[in-house]
């Protein structure tokens, strides 16, 4: 029991395809930005800690982990964060940091 199966439509190129060759891209970088030298981190101040964590994580510099200077109620450190979740950030060293400790965070 053999069934012909249909046979493919395809259409004729008739012509070079420049897929690809010509792209515009705006994203807000110009010269009047590039002149000015304008400052592209983003300002911290005046923001809770939630806040300025989320803006850390939602940056476009952030890939994968941030270099970050933690003031804690019992001190000052320097970390290097990858990630977190409702209660720690987590650190490179797999160390968790209570987010409820954290009086002040700022990108190094």
């Amino acid at each position: 029991m053999e069934k012909k199966l249909p046979g493919v439509f395809a259409n004729k190129v008739n012509g070079k395809a420049g897929n690809n060759e010509d792209v515009y891209y705006s994203h807000g970088t110009t010269e009047k930005n590039e002149d000015r030298n304008v400052d592209t981190a983003p300002k911290l101040k005046g923001k809770n800690v939630n806040q300025k964590i989320n803006e850390i994580f939602s940056s476009n510099s952030y890939i994968y982990k941030a270099d970050v200077k933690i003031t804690l109620k019992n001190g000052t450190v320097t970390k290097r964060i990858v990630g977190r979740n409702a209660t720690h950030l987590i650190t490179i060293d797999n160390e968790l940091i209570p987010i409820t400790d954290v009086v002040d965070i700022e990108r190094k």
